[in-house]
């Protein structure tokens, strides 16, 4: 089992920053890609970015690639999404998540999940 934990959401408004953060326990980190979801209030929950395990791969969807940067800290056990550039529509709970296969845009390939953590980007 390895359990994720999520944090560092909030209120922010348009065009500032967040870091996120995601700290897993259970297992060898390193053994795991990790990724990050959300899920916006009326839709699905939809890929945002990922890291792979080593030297670090990362994957980004269109709506947020030059504006989001994800990376992982091994000896720390945690996964990061720095958000630059919000937008309203960047609104969502954001999940991290565990993956030991491939693809890691596709959210079945994906074995454990935080619980989210909240973003809301409004003025």
């Amino acid at each position: 089992q390895v359990q994720l934990v999520e944090s560092g959401g909030g209120l922010v408004q348009p065009g500032g920053s967040l870091r996120l953060s995601c700290t897993a326990s259970g297992r060898t980190f390193s053994d795991y890609a990790m990724g990050w979801f959300r899920q916006a209030p009326g839709k699905e929950r939809e890929f945002v970015a990922a890291i792979s395990w080593s030297p670090g791969s990362t994957y980004y969807a269109h709506s947020v690639k030059g504006r989001f940067t994800i990376s992982r800290d091994n000896a720390k056990n945690t996964v990061y999404l720095l958000m630059n550039s919000l937008k309203p529509e960047d609104t969502a709970v954001y999940y991290c998540a565990a993956a030991r296969s491939n693809p890691l845009t596709t959210q079945r390939m994906y074995n454990y999940w935080g619980q989210g953590t909240q973003v809301t980007v409004s003025s």
